[in-house]
């Protein structure tokens, strides 16, 4: 088996943490392990993906001569890796290297879960709920769920049309895999959330990008949209407010999209809807199950990650008809069954604050709101930069690429976003995520789900950076 065994220290400084590869995976600090596997990779800035390759001739269990064979599936080799969570692994490696990095790369918030529903998950340990569940969830959980679809989304379901599941994550693989057919295709509008196109190849789909202009607030234009229908279709993602541009679909908007839709009869539309409490006025949230005609063809998302400030506990849920949810039910239940029951017990405690999530998640939207507002000043203050107003989540999507091209000494050529994420972590010490893995490579995605006096800092190791780079050319 050729194969080479590396031990590397990476130094205190992120530029000679980058500086023995254009990859900035293939250096690693010291782990706990006593040996590290390393082998090249290369990081695609035009297809969004990191992949290894690794030249195998043979390699021989322990107690035996055969050869092994190392193949993978060839659908589980076409699927690219996050490069979000890339970004944010390397970023995390500096910093356990002692590198002061500021971290803007990771979608959760910066807040701990609120204190009542903490305290849920805590008394359900206590109280001994620690067994399994039913595979769709606890009946106290869907009824709650079915209750706040009713009151804040107009929409109405019964218990037996909801399946909660390990994060909205799996909720939106399992919606994709149970209704699309190989040779089906998958309507994604860009920029999207990394996973949608992988979700689609892992069902054999299709992915179709469907392109927006930031002009357009990165929206997607509905006679566009009609062009891209056919035979094929299967399946509509939308996502709103949306990762990681934080667009926010209109009503009037959603209804012309919809009446393309009504068209379709094949066509499904899965509505991803985990932003929709993190909303800045004057927009407003507007299910697409809720508009005439589309609750029998729509697949609804949901869950507590990013308004609850849940990360960490894994909940999310699927609503939609039962015909829909029956098979998503089956592959839940051969792969993981049923969500964590002490976290269904906090998730029932989440949709006991209030309308929207009460005091508690107005609060973290009002800080999301602050610091949205203080970076979008310091923006416009840059020449050469374009900025779509985030209505919603907690993201800046901004376009850069009036400086690709810029020569940067000790550096190189800042050639796309991947290259600027990489400068500006090398130089600013700041961690991005680069728009291509977004199928935007003009721009790069900053969360600021951090503190204010994060923020600032953020900023201005980013200006700082940014003055070494030539003067942008007009836009």
């Amino acid at each position: 088996m050729e194969a080479s065994l590396s031990f590397r220290r990476p130094s205190s400084s992120p530029s000679s943490f980058f500086s023995r590869s254009p990859n900035p995976l293939r250096s690693l600090p010291d782990l706990d392990a006593p040996k590290i596997l390393s082998f090249p990779m290369s990081w695609s800035t035009k297809r969004c993906h990191i992949s290894a390759e690794m030249t195998v001739k043979s390699a021989l269990s322990p107690d035996s001569t055969t050869p092994v064979d190392l193949s993978v599936s060839p659908r589980v080799s076409s699927l690219k890796p996050s490069k979000t969570m890339a970004i944010t692994d390397q970023a995390t490696a500096l910093v356990q290297a002692g590198v002061p990095v500021i971290r803007l790369a990771a979608g959760e918030p910066d807040f701990d879960t609120p204190a009542a529903i903490a305290e849920a998950g805590i008394n359900a340990i206590r109280e001994g709920y620690t067994r399994y569940t039913p595979n769709a969830g606890t009946l106290e959980l869907r009824k709650a769920i079915c209750h706040k679809l009713e009151v804040e989304n107009g929409l109405s379901y019964t218990p037996d049309q909801i399946l909660v599941s390990n994060g909205a994550k799996q909720s939106s693989l399992q919606a994709v895999v149970a209704l699309c057919s190989p040779g089906d295709e998958v309507l994604i509008p860009a920029p999207y959330w990394v996973s949608y196109p992988e979700m689609a190849r892992l069902a054999d789909a299709t992915p179709v990008i469907l392109s927006t202009n930031i002009s357009d607030n990165f929206l997607l234009n509905p006679e566009f949209l009609a062009s891209k229908i056919n035979e094929k279709s299967r399946l509509l993602i939308l996502c709103s407010p949306s990762n990681p541009t934080g667009s926010v679909y209109p009503k009037k908007l959603l209804e012309e999209i919809a009446d393309i839709v009504r068209k379709h009869p094949r066509l499904l539309v899965l509505s991803d809807e985990i932003y929709e409490h993190i909303i800045y006025p004057p927009a407003k949230h507007t299910s697409f199950a809720s508009l005439p005609g589309m609750w029998e063809r729509t697949l609804t998302v949901n869950g507590f990650s990013k308004a609850f400030a849940m990360t960490g506990w894994r909940l999310g849920y699927l609503a939609c008809p039962k015909h829909f949810l029956t098979p998503c039910g089956k592959i839940q239940s051969q792969s993981t069954s049923g969500a964590s029951s002490i976290s269904q017990k906090a998730g029932v405690a989440a949709l006991g604050l209030g309308y929207g999530g009460g005091e508690a998640v107005s609060v973290m939207v009002k800080a999301f709101q602050e610091r949205r507002d203080f970076l979008l000043k310091s923006f416009k203050e840059l020449e050469g930069v374009k900025i779509s107003e985030p209505q919603g989540a907690f993201y800046l999507f901004i376009d850069f690429s009036s400086y690709y091209g810029s020569e940067v000494e000790g550096f190189g050529t800042i050639k796309d976003s991947e290259s600027l994420c990489r400068f500006f972590l090398d130089k600013g010490q700041v961690a991005l995520v680069p728009g291509d893995a977004f199928g935007d490579d003009n721009c790069v995605r900053i969360s600021y789900a951090a503190s204010l006096s994060t923020l600032q800092e953020a900023m201005k190791k980013i200006k700082e950076a940014i003055g070494l780079l030539r003067a942008p050319a007009a836009v």
